[in-house]
């Protein structure tokens, strides 16, 4: 028996802000979207041309508060072919919440405050 990992899914409170931040901080893009036919919910997948794993972003209607991340201790992880350009690119973004420089890596924070490790490409 084999498991392919295919998505994960954010809620999100604002969806077509954190559309934007996707796009611009790591050029993922909507490939396709779900809506429920009451409005209650819907649903984008998010990916790019390297992989055909995605980031499903969910926006529930009636969900106006934050959601608890509870300690906050999760996170997924993206490998950069251009490390020093996308660490320039997040810091103007102003989303660069943690840095490790001994083990070379560094945490961007999405608008629903999701921590994303990028990580350099491998050697």
């Amino acid at each position: 028996m084999k498991f392919k990992m295919i998505h994960e899914n954010y809620n999100v409170k604002n969806l077509e802000e954190s559309l934007k931040f996707y796009e611009k901080a790591l050029g993922h893009t909507e490939k396709r979207r779900i809506t429920a036919p009451d409005g209650s919910f819907t649903i984008v997948y998010l990916g790019n041309d390297t992989t055909d794993f995605e980031l499903e972003l969910t926006e529930l209607r009636d969900h106006k508060e934050p959601y608890d991340l509870g300690e906050g201790e999760f996170h997924l992880a993206f490998r950069t072919d251009d490390f020093e350009a996308a660490k320039k690119l997040h810091g103007e973004m102003g989303c660069i919440c943690y840095e490790n420089p001994s083990m070379g890596i560094y945490f961007i924070q999405d608008p629903d405050g999701y921590w994303l490790e990028i990580l350099p490409p491998e050697k």
